[in-house]
């Protein structure tokens, strides 16, 4: 059986420091993915969507084992985030949030394979927006980020941070909102919780 650590062989990319930006090329991925709306701690299709996504995952992994004898770690969670109007994703109206939600798969995951874990999935669990699951390639190209340690509600100042060090070395921002949640909340106490904040730039 062949091992592989994603995390570890996309060190840049998924890992980050708490104390300084660091500037990175985020190079075309593939990723499940599921598109959804609203305050991602009262919408029932948030967690929906969680569930869908990491049970798709898992199934992928165990294909892999089976069929290919490599093993890998699943990947973490990851949020692309906006609003229509700019000026309102912020704290206090995440009413009108839009979010895509997706886990990374290594090259290996084809399509079709997706498509078997999908038809498995679907036999043994009735998952909510599991038909809208997509597997796509996406691209984030050049991004700035930082680490932020504690509660998801406490990220603001982070992203404040970050946005003050990309403007000062003279690049704009661009694109979504991105959160890679490095630490599962339901195992980990909130001032423990660790995301990545990533900002594509240009």
């Amino acid at each position: 059986m062949l091992k592989i650590d994603l995390k570890k062989d996309l060190k840049r990319l998924y890992q980050a420091s708490a104390q300084e930006p660091a500037i990175v090329e985020v190079p075309a991925m593939n990723f499940l993915m599921l598109d959804g709306a609203g305050d991602p701690n009262d919408s029932p299709h948030f967690q929906a969507a969680t569930a869908v996504l990491f049970s798709v995952a898992y199934t992928l992994r165990s294909m892999v084992k089976q069929e290919q004898t490599i093993d890998y770690g699943v990947m973490p969670l990851e949020g692309l985030w906006s609003a229509d109007d700019p000026t309102q994703f912020t704290p206090d109206r995440k009413d009108l949030w839009k979010w895509t939600l997706m886990i990374m798969q290594p090259v290996f995951v084809t399509s079709n394979m997706v498509r078997l874990a999908l038809e498995q999935v679907s036999k043994k669990k009735k998952l909510p927006d599991l038909d809208r699951m997509k597997f796509l390639r996406y691209r984030e190209g050049l991004a700035a980020q930082i680490l932020h340690v504690g509660p998801y509600a406490e990220e603001w100042p982070a992203v404040a941070g970050l946005h003050g060090f990309i403007k000062a070395r003279g690049y704009q921002l661009r694109g979504n909102h991105h959160e890679i949640y490095l630490k599962d909340p339901r195992r980990c106490a909130p001032e423990k919780l660790q995301t990545i904040i990533r900002q594509p730039i240009s």
